[in-house]
Protein backbone atom coordinates (compact mmCIF):
# COMPACT_ATOMS: atom_id res chain seq x y z
CA UNK A 1 0.00 0.00 0.00
CA UNK A 2 2.68 2.51 0.89
CA UNK A 3 4.56 1.62 -2.59
CA UNK A 4 0.99 2.62 -4.58
CA UNK A 5 1.11 5.85 -2.18
CA UNK A 6 5.01 6.47 -3.42
CA UNK A 7 4.21 6.03 -6.71
CA UNK A 8 1.42 7.98 -6.82
CA UNK A 9 2.94 10.80 -4.96
CA UNK A 10 6.00 10.80 -7.30
CA UNK A 11 3.81 11.82 -10.44
CA UNK A 12 2.58 15.23 -9.24
CA UNK A 13 6.56 15.17 -8.16
CA UNK A 14 7.65 14.74 -11.69
CA UNK A 15 5.04 17.37 -13.41
CA UNK A 16 6.26 19.90 -11.27
CA UNK A 17 10.01 19.36 -12.40
CA UNK A 18 8.93 19.06 -15.99
CA UNK A 19 9.66 22.04 -18.07
CA UNK A 20 6.59 22.67 -19.79
CA UNK A 21 8.18 24.28 -22.87
CA UNK A 22 10.36 21.56 -23.52
CA UNK A 23 7.30 18.80 -22.96
CA UNK A 24 4.49 21.10 -25.15
CA UNK A 25 7.87 20.64 -27.75
CA UNK A 26 7.95 16.97 -27.60
CA UNK A 27 4.28 16.24 -27.46
CA UNK A 28 4.02 18.32 -31.01
CA UNK A 29 6.31 16.65 -32.57
CA UNK A 30 4.80 13.01 -30.77
CA UNK A 31 1.31 13.99 -32.03
CA UNK A 32 2.36 14.89 -35.31
CA UNK A 33 4.68 11.73 -35.79
CA UNK A 34 1.56 9.37 -34.42
CA UNK A 35 -1.25 11.52 -35.85
CA UNK A 36 0.11 12.79 -39.55
CA UNK A 37 3.39 11.46 -39.97
CA UNK A 38 3.73 12.76 -43.68
CA UNK A 39 3.59 16.12 -41.52
CA UNK A 40 6.49 15.18 -39.39
CA UNK A 41 9.54 16.39 -42.24
CA UNK A 42 8.15 19.46 -43.09
CA UNK A 43 7.45 20.49 -39.26
CA UNK A 44 10.77 19.15 -38.54
CA UNK A 45 12.89 21.16 -41.13
CA UNK A 46 10.51 24.49 -41.48
CA UNK A 47 11.66 24.38 -37.25
CA UNK A 48 15.42 23.84 -37.99
CA UNK A 49 15.52 26.23 -40.68
CA UNK A 50 14.02 29.01 -38.63
CA UNK A 51 16.11 28.58 -35.79
CA UNK A 52 19.51 28.72 -37.76
CA UNK A 53 18.43 31.40 -39.58
CA UNK A 54 17.64 33.47 -36.46
CA UNK A 55 20.71 31.48 -34.92
CA UNK A 56 23.40 35.18 -34.97
CA UNK A 57 20.76 36.55 -33.06
CA UNK A 58 20.14 34.02 -31.00
CA UNK A 59 23.56 34.21 -30.02
CA UNK A 60 24.10 38.24 -29.58
CA UNK A 61 21.21 37.84 -27.40
CA UNK A 62 22.55 35.64 -24.78
CA UNK A 63 26.12 37.75 -24.88
CA UNK A 64 24.60 40.94 -24.18
CA UNK A 65 22.51 39.49 -21.32
CA UNK A 66 25.37 37.87 -19.90
CA UNK A 67 27.26 41.11 -20.65
CA UNK A 68 24.40 43.35 -18.67
CA UNK A 69 24.19 40.87 -15.61
CA UNK A 70 27.74 40.09 -15.02
CA UNK A 71 28.87 43.97 -15.92
CA UNK A 72 25.72 45.27 -12.89
CA UNK A 73 24.47 47.71 -15.80
CA UNK A 74 20.84 46.94 -14.14
CA UNK A 75 22.46 49.44 -11.19
CA UNK A 76 22.38 52.46 -13.94
CA UNK A 77 18.68 52.40 -14.08
CA UNK A 78 17.95 53.40 -10.72
CA UNK A 79 19.41 56.60 -11.75
CA UNK A 80 16.08 57.39 -14.11
CA UNK A 81 14.41 57.97 -10.86
CA UNK A 82 16.27 60.53 -9.46
CA UNK A 83 15.28 64.62 -10.09
CA UNK A 84 12.22 66.74 -11.61
CA UNK A 85 9.13 64.55 -12.43
CA UNK A 86 9.11 64.84 -15.67
CA UNK A 87 12.49 64.50 -16.32
CA UNK A 88 11.91 61.00 -14.39
CA UNK A 89 9.06 59.62 -16.63
CA UNK A 90 10.80 60.57 -20.18
CA UNK A 91 14.09 58.66 -18.81
CA UNK A 92 12.24 55.58 -17.20
CA UNK A 93 10.28 55.23 -20.02
CA UNK A 94 13.51 55.25 -22.20
CA UNK A 95 15.46 52.59 -19.05
CA UNK A 96 12.46 50.57 -19.33
CA UNK A 97 12.64 49.86 -23.35
CA UNK A 98 16.11 48.59 -22.67
CA UNK A 99 16.20 47.31 -19.15
CA UNK A 100 17.30 43.59 -18.78
CA UNK A 101 15.04 42.48 -15.81
CA UNK A 102 12.85 39.56 -16.30
CA UNK A 103 9.23 39.68 -15.33
CA UNK A 104 9.81 38.53 -11.68
CA UNK A 105 13.35 40.73 -10.92
CA UNK A 106 11.28 43.87 -11.57
CA UNK A 107 9.38 43.33 -8.05
CA UNK A 108 11.79 44.06 -5.80
CA UNK A 109 13.39 46.96 -8.37
CA UNK A 110 9.59 48.86 -8.14
CA UNK A 111 9.42 48.46 -4.90
CA UNK A 112 11.97 49.66 -3.48
CA UNK A 113 11.71 52.68 -5.59
CA UNK A 114 8.38 52.93 -4.32
CA UNK A 115 9.18 52.65 -0.75
CA UNK A 116 11.98 55.66 -1.20
CA UNK A 117 9.23 57.57 -2.68
CA UNK A 118 9.85 57.67 -6.18
CA UNK A 119 6.54 59.24 -7.93
CA UNK A 120 3.93 56.44 -9.19
CA UNK A 121 4.14 58.16 -12.64
CA UNK A 122 7.65 57.28 -12.96
CA UNK A 123 7.62 53.84 -12.34
CA UNK A 124 4.36 53.27 -14.19
CA UNK A 125 6.33 54.76 -17.41
CA UNK A 126 8.74 51.99 -16.91
CA UNK A 127 6.39 49.32 -15.76
CA UNK A 128 4.66 49.48 -18.95
CA UNK A 129 8.01 49.97 -21.31
CA UNK A 130 10.16 47.39 -19.36
CA UNK A 131 8.49 44.02 -20.39
CA UNK A 132 7.99 44.99 -24.46
CA UNK A 133 11.66 45.74 -25.55
CA UNK A 134 15.46 44.95 -24.34
CA UNK A 135 18.02 43.79 -26.29
CA UNK A 136 18.18 40.23 -27.08
CA UNK A 137 14.34 40.66 -28.01
CA UNK A 138 15.80 43.70 -30.43
CA UNK A 139 17.97 41.29 -31.97
CA UNK A 140 15.13 38.28 -32.22
CA UNK A 141 12.66 40.31 -33.58
CA UNK A 142 14.89 42.17 -35.86
CA UNK A 143 15.87 38.42 -37.44
CA UNK A 144 12.25 37.45 -37.33
CA UNK A 145 10.55 40.39 -38.41
CA UNK A 146 12.85 43.24 -39.79
CA UNK A 147 14.73 45.95 -38.36
CA UNK A 148 11.76 48.10 -38.99
CA UNK A 149 9.26 46.18 -37.26
CA UNK A 150 11.74 46.15 -34.55
CA UNK A 151 13.08 49.55 -34.31
CA UNK A 152 9.02 50.43 -34.62
CA UNK A 153 8.33 48.22 -31.26
CA UNK A 154 11.24 49.68 -29.28
CA UNK A 155 9.53 53.32 -30.04
CA UNK A 156 6.41 52.26 -29.37
CA UNK A 157 7.78 50.91 -26.13
CA UNK A 158 9.21 53.94 -24.98
CA UNK A 159 6.16 55.89 -26.49
CA UNK A 160 3.52 53.48 -24.59
CA UNK A 161 6.07 54.58 -20.93
CA UNK A 162 5.33 57.78 -21.81
CA UNK A 163 1.88 57.80 -22.13
CA UNK A 164 0.83 55.80 -18.79
CA UNK A 165 3.38 58.53 -16.84
CA UNK A 166 2.27 61.38 -17.75
CA UNK A 167 -1.33 59.91 -17.82
CA UNK A 168 -0.43 59.15 -14.14
CA UNK A 169 0.63 62.39 -13.76
CA UNK A 170 -2.43 64.13 -15.10
CA UNK A 171 -4.35 61.40 -13.06
CA UNK A 172 -2.76 62.44 -9.61
CA UNK A 173 -4.96 65.32 -8.47
CA UNK A 174 -8.36 63.39 -8.60
CA UNK A 175 -6.56 61.31 -5.28
CA UNK A 176 -7.17 57.90 -7.59
CA UNK A 177 -3.46 56.75 -7.28
CA UNK A 178 -3.31 57.98 -3.20
CA UNK A 179 -2.46 54.25 -0.82
CA UNK A 180 -1.59 52.12 -3.78
CA UNK A 181 0.64 49.69 -2.16
CA UNK A 182 -0.38 46.27 -1.15
CA UNK A 183 1.62 44.48 1.96
CA UNK A 184 5.01 43.27 0.08
CA UNK A 185 6.16 39.96 0.66
CA UNK A 186 9.13 38.23 -0.81
CA UNK A 187 8.61 36.87 -4.24
CA UNK A 188 10.83 33.91 -4.15
CA UNK A 189 11.84 34.35 -7.66
CA UNK A 190 15.39 33.22 -7.75
CA UNK A 191 16.97 35.74 -10.06
CA UNK A 192 19.27 36.89 -8.00
CA UNK A 193 20.06 40.03 -5.49
CA UNK A 194 18.34 43.15 -5.46
CA UNK A 195 19.49 45.16 -8.39
CA UNK A 196 18.61 48.70 -7.58
CA UNK A 197 22.06 48.56 -5.52
CA UNK A 198 25.46 48.61 -6.28
CA UNK A 199 27.79 50.47 -9.12
CA UNK A 200 28.51 48.84 -13.15
CA UNK A 201 31.81 47.05 -13.33
CA UNK A 202 32.05 47.07 -17.32
CA UNK A 203 35.37 45.23 -17.14
CA UNK A 204 33.17 41.92 -15.46
CA UNK A 205 36.36 39.91 -17.07
CA UNK A 206 38.22 40.87 -14.03
CA UNK A 207 36.24 39.51 -11.39
CA UNK A 208 36.36 35.57 -11.24
CA UNK A 209 32.32 35.97 -9.58
CA UNK A 210 31.50 38.50 -12.55
CA UNK A 211 32.87 35.68 -15.53
CA UNK A 212 30.80 33.29 -13.30
CA UNK A 213 27.85 35.37 -13.61
CA UNK A 214 28.42 35.69 -17.30
CA UNK A 215 28.73 32.37 -17.72
CA UNK A 216 25.97 31.45 -15.76
CA UNK A 217 23.49 33.93 -17.43
CA UNK A 218 24.74 33.08 -20.95
CA UNK A 219 23.84 29.40 -20.60
CA UNK A 220 20.34 29.89 -18.73
CA UNK A 221 19.15 32.36 -21.71
CA UNK A 222 20.35 30.37 -24.09
CA UNK A 223 18.53 27.65 -22.77
CA UNK A 224 15.52 29.87 -21.99
CA UNK A 225 15.44 31.54 -25.59
CA UNK A 226 16.46 27.75 -27.37
CA UNK A 227 13.08 26.18 -25.65
CA UNK A 228 10.75 29.01 -26.39
CA UNK A 229 11.43 29.82 -29.64
CA UNK A 230 11.55 25.71 -30.84
CA UNK A 231 8.19 25.96 -29.22
CA UNK A 232 6.50 28.97 -30.89
CA UNK A 233 8.66 27.82 -34.80
CA UNK A 234 7.06 24.49 -34.16
CA UNK A 235 3.40 26.09 -33.59
CA UNK A 236 4.15 28.23 -36.43
CA UNK A 237 4.66 25.80 -39.30
CA UNK A 238 1.78 23.52 -37.96
CA UNK A 239 -0.24 27.09 -37.78
CA UNK A 240 0.88 28.09 -41.65
CA UNK A 241 -0.09 24.17 -42.66
CA UNK A 242 -2.98 24.01 -41.12
CA UNK A 243 -5.00 27.54 -40.11
CA UNK A 244 -6.68 28.92 -43.29
CA UNK A 245 -4.75 32.12 -44.49
CA UNK A 246 -8.36 33.09 -45.36
CA UNK A 247 -9.87 32.93 -41.96
CA UNK A 248 -6.98 34.88 -40.97
CA UNK A 249 -6.98 37.89 -43.60
CA UNK A 250 -10.42 38.06 -42.67
CA UNK A 251 -10.11 38.36 -39.43
CA UNK A 252 -7.18 40.35 -38.53
CA UNK A 253 -6.17 41.73 -42.12
CA UNK A 254 -7.08 44.39 -43.77
CA UNK A 255 -7.51 48.45 -42.99
CA UNK A 256 -9.25 49.99 -40.21
CA UNK A 257 -9.38 49.59 -37.05
CA UNK A 258 -11.45 45.95 -36.54
CA UNK A 259 -8.11 44.53 -37.06
CA UNK A 260 -5.77 46.55 -34.48
CA UNK A 261 -8.86 46.09 -31.62
CA UNK A 262 -8.71 42.41 -31.99
CA UNK A 263 -5.02 42.14 -32.46
CA UNK A 264 -4.67 44.25 -28.90
CA UNK A 265 -7.48 41.97 -27.14
CA UNK A 266 -6.20 38.87 -28.54
CA UNK A 267 -2.54 39.44 -27.40
CA UNK A 268 -2.77 39.06 -23.17
CA UNK A 269 -4.85 35.46 -23.63
CA UNK A 270 -2.94 34.36 -26.77
CA UNK A 271 0.65 35.17 -25.35
CA UNK A 272 2.63 32.46 -24.50
CA UNK A 273 6.10 34.74 -24.23
CA UNK A 274 8.06 37.92 -25.41
CA UNK A 275 10.67 35.87 -27.25
CA UNK A 276 7.90 33.31 -28.68
CA UNK A 277 5.65 35.39 -29.81
CA UNK A 278 7.86 36.60 -32.39
CA UNK A 279 8.00 33.64 -34.77
CA UNK A 280 4.13 33.40 -33.93
CA UNK A 281 3.70 36.99 -35.10
CA UNK A 282 5.47 35.91 -38.53
CA UNK A 283 3.27 33.28 -39.27
CA UNK A 284 0.34 35.06 -38.90
CA UNK A 285 1.37 38.21 -40.86
CA UNK A 286 2.70 35.83 -43.35
CA UNK A 287 -0.98 34.17 -43.13
CA UNK A 288 -2.70 37.58 -43.39
CA UNK A 289 -2.20 39.72 -40.51
CA UNK A 290 -2.20 43.05 -40.52
CA UNK A 291 0.91 44.88 -39.96
CA UNK A 292 -1.17 47.32 -37.52
CA UNK A 293 -3.21 44.13 -35.26
CA UNK A 294 1.01 42.76 -35.37
CA UNK A 295 2.12 45.51 -33.24
CA UNK A 296 -1.18 46.01 -31.17
CA UNK A 297 -1.06 42.23 -30.62
CA UNK A 298 2.94 41.99 -29.47
CA UNK A 299 2.49 45.42 -27.62
CA UNK A 300 -0.91 44.99 -25.42
CA UNK A 301 0.25 41.10 -24.96
CA UNK A 302 3.55 42.11 -23.42
CA UNK A 303 2.25 44.08 -21.22
CA UNK A 304 -0.53 41.84 -20.14
CA UNK A 305 0.70 38.45 -20.50
CA UNK A 306 0.82 36.53 -17.25
CA UNK A 307 4.43 37.72 -15.84
CA UNK A 308 4.10 40.93 -16.20
CA UNK A 309 0.81 41.53 -15.10
CA UNK A 310 1.83 39.32 -11.70
CA UNK A 311 4.79 41.45 -11.19
CA UNK A 312 2.24 44.53 -11.05
CA UNK A 313 -0.48 43.00 -9.16
CA UNK A 314 1.68 41.73 -6.39
CA UNK A 315 2.65 45.10 -5.52
CA UNK A 316 -0.14 47.46 -6.10
CA UNK A 317 -3.76 47.92 -5.30
CA UNK A 318 -6.61 46.77 -8.22
CA UNK A 319 -6.95 49.73 -9.12
CA UNK A 320 -3.46 50.92 -10.04
CA UNK A 321 -3.29 47.21 -11.38
CA UNK A 322 -6.36 48.21 -14.59
CA UNK A 323 -5.30 51.62 -14.98
CA UNK A 324 -1.57 49.65 -16.05
CA UNK A 325 -3.97 47.85 -18.30
CA UNK A 326 -5.88 50.11 -19.33
CA UNK A 327 -2.98 52.78 -20.80
CA UNK A 328 -1.83 49.70 -22.03
CA UNK A 329 -4.41 48.62 -24.16
CA UNK A 330 -5.32 52.44 -25.30
CA UNK A 331 -1.68 52.34 -25.99
CA UNK A 332 -1.04 49.40 -28.15
CA UNK A 333 -4.37 50.50 -30.11
CA UNK A 334 -2.81 54.09 -30.31
CA UNK A 335 0.56 52.74 -31.81
CA UNK A 336 -0.52 49.71 -33.79
CA UNK A 337 -3.06 52.56 -35.88
CA UNK A 338 0.50 54.55 -36.05
CA UNK A 339 2.34 51.38 -37.46
CA UNK A 340 -0.39 50.47 -39.69
CA UNK A 341 -0.55 53.61 -41.39
CA UNK A 342 3.22 54.17 -42.07
CA UNK A 343 3.37 50.73 -43.27
CA UNK A 344 0.75 51.60 -45.66
CA UNK A 345 2.37 54.11 -47.13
Amino acid sequence: MSDLTAQAGAIPRAWKRLDKAWGASALIVLLVAVLNPGELAYVLQSTLSNITHTGIFILFAVLAVGYLKASGAEATIAKAFEGQEVRMIVLAAAFGGLSPFCSCEVIPFIAALLAMGAPLSAVMAFWLASPLMDPPMFLITSGTLGVDFAVAKAISAVALGLFGGFGVKLLMPTGIFNDILRPVEKTGCGCGSDPFSGKPVWAFWRENTRIDTFRREVIANALFLGKWLLLAYLIEALMIRHVPAEWIGATLGGDGLQPIVLGALLGGPAYLNGYAAVPLISGLIEQGMSQGAAMAFVLAGGVSCIPAAIAVWALVKPRVFFSYLGFAFAGSLMAGMAWGAYSAL
